[in-house]
């Protein structure tokens, strides 16, 4: 697999504010994460709540209308970066989708089919059966370790009925050379409302904090990335209490959390609209070893949203939200969230 080099005269004004030193050489590397809405196959599962989307069922979702989704969600992972990497990300987090099967599906699309994806997917007990997998480049990323978290919570009026959802899924290996450990996550949705919903997503984050911990007992300089759909934004509770996530990279210590997304959020950026507003629930948030601004080896550079035209509603009520594949209907669009990316680099 070849790897992607650009001098630093290819990109003068990307990278100006950082490198004003002589012409150097720069390896980059994309990490995405992408809710890809209900990435359901058409067949009929038993052991999970999967009978809308089928053929007889309420949402009328045929083989067509599979491949469809398939055909537009392999254009928009196979565009995230692209402009600056020439290449589509070395590691991409997904959510919402029901199995192996309709990953495997996607990476013999036609943007993709080259690219030599692998999967890291465990089955969650999500009661929808959606779950969370990591995709990567094998010609850059090695894994070398994965584990699946559960993430145990309960009903709010009885308590000795737990609610089924996704686990966090934990991948180490090897980029380029360097370990780096990589959470993908999809935490409870606000169902109900946000503020009774709340425990559910502090207790993903903590399940997620005690992940991340115990990376860093093992190795206090861990290049740790979390990403997910956190259904909260950068400034909720369980992000900046239980994560306790910092906004500038000036201010982190050892074995803190920077999280690029914060700032976008307070500029309004978001990655999903709901009743006028915008949320900015998919997020990608790293360790302060990778926030370092030490370019020897891969540290974070630039986070961004990948909302180019296409993937906005054209027209109507929502026009400019995201062009979600499904309202009461197919229609032909792509997802209700936007993707999110960072770049990675070090000097050559």
């Amino acid at each position: 697999m070849k790897l992607f080099y650009y001098s630093l005269s290819v990109y003068l004004l990307a990278f100006s504010t950082v490198f004003a030193q002589k012409e150097k050489t720069y390896k980059v590397n994309t990490v995405a994460f992408y809710n890809v809405e209900n990435l359901f196959d058409y067949e009929d599962d038993p052991l999970i709540f999967d009978d809308d989307r089928t053929p007889e069922g309420k949402d009328h979702w045929t083989k067509e209308i599979y491949e469809a989704k398939l055909a537009n969600m392999a254009k928009v992972i196979s565009e995230i970066g692209e402009d600056v990497t020439g290449n589509s990300p070395a590691i991409i987090g997904v959510c919402e989708i029901e199995n192996r099967r309709v990953l495997e599906d996607l990476l013999n699309e036609k943007p993709l089919v080259n690219k030599d994806y692998g999967i890291v997917h465990y089955d969650s007990p999500d009661r929808r059966g959606i779950d969370v997998a990591l995709l990567y480049q094998k010609g850059l990323f090695t894994p070398t370790n994965s584990k699946s978290y559960e993430l145990m919570i309960y009903d709010d009026e009885d308590r000795s009925k737990r609610v089924y959802t996704r686990d966090q899924l934990l991948v180490s290996g090897m980029l380029d050379g360097e370990k780096i450990h990589v959470i993908v996550n999809h935490w409870p949705s606000r169902s109900g409302g946000e503020e009774r919903s709340r425990p559910k997503r502090i207790k993903a984050a903590e399940l997620n904090k005690q992940i991340i911990d115990s990376l860093y007992s093992e190795d206090p300089y861990a290049k740790i990335i979390t990403m997910g759909d956190l259904n909260d934004d950068p400034i909720s509770p369980s992000v900046k209490d239980v994560l306790k996530t910092k906004n500038e990279r000036e201010d982190l210590k050892m074995k803190e959390l920077y999280n690029p997304m914060e700032n976008m959020f307070k500029r309004g950026m978001g990655t999903l609209a709901y009743r006028d507003g915008w949320n900015l629930f998919d997020q990608i948030i790293i360790s302060s070893e990778l926030a370092k601004k030490d370019f020897s080896t891969y540290s974070f550079y630039k986070a961004g949203i990948f909302n180019k035209s296409y993937l906005e509603t054209p027209r109507g009520q929502y026009k400019g939200y995201p062009f979600r594949s499904f309202v009461s209907g197919y229609t032909g669009g792509y997802s209700d969230h936007f993707p999110v990316y960072i770049y990675l680099i070090k000097e050559k």
